[in-house]
């Protein structure tokens, strides 16, 4: 069975569902999620988006700070571009009814880690789902936006999936596994946008949602699109460390707000202190700095986690700012007003992926691209905290207007052939994928991690060349499932980020390896191509 629509995104978090809102108006479009509509990266952003709205701030600081924390390989027209449309999407955002904290008749500002002024606009430590919320409302209420959850895409529909096989390398939708049927369905459209997220699962340890095994950054790769700055993986400095809860964010607005790392008791200088040794911002240095000082006091040290300590500050002040970490903590036995939160890095944000333009176009004919899983020149070596935001909207709208203006000249869909399982059978080893995935995320993590060396990166590339060939195995002998869809993305990424590693010859932002410990005078790309 195949559907047709004009615009069909995958992705339903504020990238995906900000061009879905700017076309409904005029285009039938079709937004389908692999999951629930809300189990997004957006919904579990906590600290905010970045805009200037201070007095005292400027266009200028805001482009400054991300320069920096981007090791300069960020594009520079595209920071002052994407810099000048924030007070334009936050505006956008509080018209949708998304209800940020105010200090009397004005929006309320905090700041965090990287920032030289308060931009950070915010909804206590709980931006992102405020925005889902208020984006999945605004969509629903829409007669012209279709939400289909729970469909697993595979693989981008060009020229060689149509009846009429041609080597147009246009795309004209793609092909999706139904988790309500067990069938895969051909989708099509003039246009498609991948707003997919990004590769964090990839690692052992990561604040990313379950989903976030780069399935957009794979799907485009295949279709024959560039991938650039793979290398760029950004570790969140502080996750908080639980034996029983896995991979809930500390929000950088901890330490913006005044949180101290500290060193656990029982070791040399237990209870001090340490940031102040590697940079003279301390605790409000950009994350990649951050995160290797811990990473390094950890090894050093032999622990387990170093401490977070904001109990320094008001008992009002902290529940006020932090209700949903207070919250949530104290339910695990730890009150943030009173004692330090035990944290460890994880892997967060994926800084490269698909190149676009400043219209989200990628190289295929038809496809566009914003979020987290492109490389469009904002974010360069290292992303500025609450940048992230920040892009899905405005390149979600940009997509979106790009795709409205030249709408009649986008290829035309012919008929997309249905997908055939002929040839395969159910599996009777479904323990291969389990295994597989155990094995990429934990080499990934040791040898593709914060600190990087090549010997380490090749042999986690090793690894990857005979798993992606055992998985292609499979993938061509058994029906699809959407475990197996994800592994087959997640060896495939994982080979983009380790490639990207091992070609560049320098330590630059999220890229430290101790074999090239300098960083070169010149900033370049990582540009693969197909």
């Amino acid at each position: 069975m195949t559907k047709t629509f004009d615009v069909l995104i995958v992705g339903s978090g504020a990238a995906g569902l900000t061009a879905a809102l700017n076309l409904a108006q005029n285009y039938k479009v079709a937004v389908i999620a692999k999951g629930a509509l809300a189990d997004s990266a957006t919904g579990r952003a906590q600290g905010g988006i970045a805009a200037v709205l201070e007095e005292g701030d400027s266009f200028e600081a805001h482009v400054e700070d991300t320069m920096i924390a981007g090791a300069g390989l960020n594009d520079r027209d595209v920071v002052e571009h994407v810099v000048s449309q924030a007070p334009r999407a936050i505006s956008r955002l509080v018209e949708l009814g998304v209800p940020f904290a105010t200090e009397g008749n004005a929006l309320h500002l905090t700041r965090e880690g990287g920032h030289s002024h308060r931009r950070i606009v915010h909804v206590a430590d709980a931006t992102g789902y405020a925005i889902q919320q208020a984006l999945e409302s605004a969509a629903a209420k829409q007669p012209n936006i279709t939400l289909v959850p729970d469909m697993v895409a595979i693989d981008l529909a060009t020229g060689r999936h149509a009846a009429d096989f041609t080597t147009s390398g246009a795309v004209h939708g793609l092909y999706a596994y139904n988790r309500k049927t067990k069938r895969v369905e051909a989708l099509t459209a003039r246009a498609t946008i991948l707003a997919t997220g990004g590769a964090g699962r990839t690692y052992l340890y990561s604040t990313a949602p379950r989903g976030a095994t780069g399935d957009g950054i794979a799907m485009a790769w295949r279709a024959g699109c560039r991938v650039s700055n793979m290398e760029f993986m950004q570790f969140h400095p502080t996750c908080l460390y639980h034996l029983q809860v896995k991979n809930f964010l500390i929000t950088e607005a901890v330490r913006g707000e005044g949180g101290h790392l500290k060193l656990p008791p029982g070791v040399a200088g237990g209870g001090s202190r340490f940031m102040v040794k590697f940079d003279k911002r301390a605790e409000l240095a950009p994350r990649d700095i951050v995160a290797r000082a811990i990473d390094h006091e950890i090894k050093r040290l032999g622990l387990d986690y170093v401490h977070l300590d904001i109990s320094h500050r008001d008992e009002d002040f902290v529940r006020a700012h932090f209700p949903n970490i207070y919250d949530k903590l104290l339910g695990l036995g730890i009150d943030i007003t009173r004692e330090p939160i035990p944290v460890v890095p994880a892997q967060h944000y994926t800084c490269g992926g698909i190149v676009v333009d400043r219209d989200g176009r990628t190289d295929a004919p038809g496809l566009y691209a914003a979020g987290e899983a492109t490389e469009s020149g904002l974010h360069g070596a290292n992303r500025l905290a609450s940048n992230s935001l920040l892009e899905c909207v405005v390149f979600g709208q940009a997509a979106a207007e790009h795709i409205a203006a030249n709408f009649e000249t986008l290829p035309q869909v012919p008929k997309i052939r249905p997908w055939d399982e002929s040839r395969v059978t159910d599996s009777d080893e479904e323990v291969v994928i389990a295994q597989t995935w155990g094995e990429i995320r934990r080499f990934m993590w040791n040898y593709v991690g914060i600190v990087r060396t090549t010997k380490r990166l090749e042999r986690a590339k090793r690894r990857i060349d005979m798993l992606r060939q055992e998985v292609a195995d499979y993938y061509s002998n058994f029906r699809v499932t959407p475990d197996l869809i994800e592994l087959r993305n997640l060896v495939e990424v994982a080979d983009l980020i380790v490639r990207s590693a091992l070609s560049r010859k320098e330590s630059r932002g999220l890229h430290y390896t101790l074999d090239y410990p300098d960083m070169r005078a010149e900033a370049r790309d990582t540009v693969l191509i197909p």
